[in-house]
């Protein structure tokens, strides 16, 4: 008797997504099924997904990243989860591995995925994200999001787990106003995310720490050598920091509730 074919689930969380969605669905259209869950987008991404066959989108209020993938988790029938941002792109190598991953016996519960930066359409190879890694692929049931971190949210992994060889794209980057609007978003929650444990900031971090980030992603971990879009994505990254923790700040100057 042949053996059954693994299925994969494959899950997205979206806000405001219109510039990737169609692409993104067309990229991951090998997926058994996929599954949305849209934080009342405005821009049209959830009409969009509602004329697109073979997707299913469910509408729901967003509180933290850790708590919307949590969800989505829980909408998953099949074996497999493919957990994909709209913004990254699988390559044809790299969805082919998938298909040969989760069709091999392995003990491994889960795998990260390799990737690569594009800003302005150029690949950045350095800048500090030449090593960045992400769980996305994982047999369901066996892991979930850690609800301690709501933003860079992890994924708690119990069991054995593993690095594919094929990079993902991330566009991550399309512009310098929206990329900063990101960085300041992420600051915003990783100050709650502090706040709630109860840090306060000194007079370092809002100096010492931005120049710190600076100096070593521009010049130790190479971003220098990606030209003008590596100095941007220093740069933001750096004011990423100090927004951070001006957010901090706010949050400890209100009065108890």
């Amino acid at each position: 008797m042949e053996k059954e074919r693994l299925k994969i689930s494959t899950l997205l969380i979206t806000y405001n997504e219109i510039n990737h969605i169609e692409d993104v669905i067309e990229n991951i259209r090998f997926s058994d099924e996929i599954i949305v869950v849209d934080s009342f987008s405005n821009d049209g991404t959830f009409d969009t997904l509602n004329n697109i066959e073979g997707v299913k989108v469910i509408q729901r209020e967003f509180k933290n990243f850790s708590d919307q993938r949590n969800f989505a988790l829980k909408q998953a029938k099949f074996p497999w989860i493919l957990f994909i941002d709209a913004d990254e792109r699988l390559t044809p190598k790299l969805s082919q591995e998938i298909l040969k991953t989760v069709h091999t016996e392995s003990n491994i519960e889960a795998y990260k995925f390799r990737r690569r930066f594009m800003f302005h359409n150029k690949i950045i190879r350095f800048s500090g994200l030449q090593t960045d890694q992400v769980f996305r692929l994982f047999k369901n049931g066996t892991a979930t999001y850690r609800q301690d971190k709501i933003v860079h949210e992890l994924l708690d992994v119990k069991g054995p787990f593993g690095v594919l060889s094929n990079y993902m794209l991330h566009y991550s980057f399309s512009d310098y106003k929206s990329y900063k609007r990101k960085t300041e978003h992420y600051g915003q929650l990783k100050a709650e995310e502090l706040y709630k444990n109860g840090i306060h900031p000194k007079w370092f971090h809002f100096y010492l720490k931005p120049i710190y980030k600076f100096i070593t992603n521009y010049i130790f971990r190479l971003g220098f050598l990606d030209g003008k879009e590596g100095y941007t994505i220093c740069l933001l990254n750096a004011y990423g920091v100090y927004y951070r923790f001006k957010a901090l700040e706010k949050l400890n100057a209100l009065p108890p509730k």
